[in-house]
Formats: C-alpha cells, sequence, structure tokens
C-alpha cells in the first residue's frame, strides 16, 4: 500500500468554459466537484493503476465533510484526521479553447499544536502498512515550518521510504531529512535555489539531502539527478488541455517505481507519459488511458553528464 499525506486537503471545483473573460460575465459549460489536493490527486491516479493506496491528512467543517463523503465515493481508502477548522476549496477554471488554466487557491484552515501533535501520532498508525509515502502539497496555516521535515524523519524510523512534493521554506527546511525523491517544478527550483539552470539547481538540491531530484520543466519534460546517473526525458509531442495534477500524476509514476525498484529510465519514460496523459484528461487526479499507452513508448529517455562541483559564484541553496 502507498500512503499520500495532504495536510491541506480541498475541494475542488473545476469550471470549464469557452474562454475567460476578465471583468465580464462567463457562462460556464460545465462544472465538476470533488476531493482534492496534490496528494489526494496522487491516490486517484496509483488507484486507478490499480495499485492499492490510503489518503490521510487534515480534514473539516462543511468542506472536509464533502472531501470525505467524495474520497469513500470514488473507492479511495479514506484516512484523513477531522479538525474543528474549515477545509479550503480550489477553484480551476479550464478555458478550452486556448487550453489555459487559471487556479484559485484558499488558504485552508489554522490548525493547532495538539491538532498537530494528534496527526503526527495518528500517521504513526499508519506508517507500519506502508510500502512508501507521499507527502506533498501546502502546509495549513499554524503547521510549524518544519513539519515535513518532522514527516519524513517518521517515515523513516519505519523504514518507509518518502517522496516530497512540496516548496519553498517547506521544502528547504525538509531536505536535511532525506527525501527519497522530491519532485519540484522549474519556478520552485529558481526559487528555493536561486538558481536559474534547473540542471544546476537540480544538482544543488541533491547535494543539499535529497536522495533523488526529478524536476518536471512542463512541455521540455523532466530532468533527474539521482544517485545511478542523471537523465533528461521528454515526450514527443505537447498536448493541450488541463495541467492541474500532472505533476501530481508524474509523482505516481515516481513513487510506484520506488517501490518496485524500476530502472530510472524507465521510471522517468512512465512519469512523462503519465503527466501528459493527466493533461489530456479534463480533471485534476484523471488521466486518459489511451493517451498514456500511446506515448509510453515514445518518450525519450537521455542521459547526461554527472554533476560536478558547484561554481564559487552559486549561492548555497539552503542558507
Amino acid at each position: 500500500m502507498i500512503l499520500t499525506v495532504t495536510l491541506n486537503a480541498a475541494l475542488d471545483i473545476t469550471h470549464h468554459l469557452d474562454r475567460l473573460r476578465p471583468h465580464g460575465s462567463n457562462r460556464v459549460r460545465a462544472v465538476a466537484e470533488r476531493a482534492g489536493g496534490k496528494g489526494v490527486n496522487v491516490a486517484r491516479v496509483l488507484h486507478a493503476l490499480g495499485h492499492p493506496t490510503a489518503v490521510t491528512g487534515l480534514a473539516g467543517g462543511l468542506t472536509g465533510r464533502a472531501i470525505r463523503a467524495e474520497l469513500a465515493a470514488a473507492g479511495l481508502a479514506d484516512r484523513m484526521l477531522p479538525i474543528p477548522g474549515e477545509s479550503r476549496r480550489t477553484v480551476a477554471v479550464v478555458e478550452e479553447s486556448v487550453g489555459d488554466t487559471t487556479i484559485l487557491l484558499e488558504p485552508g484552515p489554522v490548525v493547532g499544536v495538539e491538532e498537530w501533535e494528534h496527526f503526527v501520532n495518528h500517521l504513526d498508525t499508519l506508517l507500519p502498512d506502508a510500502a512508501a509515502v507521499v507527502l506533498s502539497g501546502s502546509l495549513p496555516r499554524g503547521v510549524p515550518q518544519d513539519a515535513y521535515a518532522q514527516l519524513l524523519r517518521q517515515a523513516h524510523a519505519h523504514g518507509v521510504p518518502p517522496v516530497l512534493d512540496a516548496d519553498g521554506a517547506a521544502l528547504r527546511a525538509a531536505l536535511p531529512a532525506g527525501p527519497a525523491v522530491i519532485k519540484p517544478n522549474a519556478d520552485e527550483l529558481a526559487a528555493v535555489t536561486g538558481l536559474t539552470d534547473p540542471v544546476a539547481a537540480a544538482r544543488a538540491l541533491h547535494a543539499a539531502g535529497a536522495g533523488a531530484v526529478v524536476a518536471s520543466l512542463g512541455a521540455d519534460g523532466l530532468i533527474a539527478v539521482t544517485p545511478h546517473g542523471s537523465w533528461r526525458a521528454r515526450g514527443p509531442e505537447r498536448l493541450a488541455g488541463n495541467p492541474t495534477g500532472a505533476g501530481d500524476a508524474a509523482v505516481a509514476a515516481l513513487t510506484l517505481g520506488l517501490v518496485t525498484g524500476t530502472p530510472w529510465p524507465d521510471r522517468l519514460a512512465e512519469a512523462v507519459a503519465l503527466s501528459a496523459a493527466a493533461v489530456a484528461a479534463p480533471l485534476a487526479g484523471d488521466f486518459d488511458p489511451a493517451v498514456h499507452r500511446a506515448l509510453r513508448s515514445r518518450v525519450d529517455v537521455q542521459p547526461f553528464a554527472p554533476f560536478a562541483p558547484f561554481a564559487a559564484e552559486e549561492p548555497d541553496p539552503c542558507p
């Protein structure tokens, strides 16, 4: 079983329209509502691939109850911890004519010290049954900045390999705790390291404590810096659609590869194909199986040279 952790779970609301017209009325063609947050999306993909998974995190208020009801309806194992605060909603506006998406993100609840300690104890009861744990998404207010570092140490104490998808201060604080894999995107790489070259930034985060760094570069695919080598992986073409959840599909593929011991080039090919298939699906957490099958054998994975020592002028990625 792969356990996913979504501390700032959400109720995702997706509006589909032809084109968004700011400062005016917009007629929506279709709307969908489902449980979300990055870890929930990862769990949906794993479930669709036929791999046992369970979802944990924090869920509160009327929105939290709606999140848990939808998890049950989707057949996902619900291990969420109830809290008093109201869980957040997100709104994605998908412009179908231009293949673009605008996302509005609510901040989520304020989590108290006792609630956080309760969740830490709750996670201890779940980790013994996990083959891997995915920690992903933003931290709700009130949770300590080093929350992911604490959860990573818990996972290691149980012998469970942890995969981390976080950014900013939460990512920086977590690196010394040794995540097995991290998956930032290009903007997150630059923000946390101060480096504009994604390869140099990935190497910096690997040196700072991440076991492997897999960075998503949008249409340019993925780069990976690992103890076993470094690779670039690109799909054969760019697909239009809804990119929300594409990174979560990549995390699902990388986590499965970690659990099964799949060679890195195959893991990366699967991650690129699955993330592209997620773009082709209308909702985050879904993927188009036909696109996945069609692209899987067409992903180009090429090694590049192992990293060299950093130049003196490069800033410290974790000051």
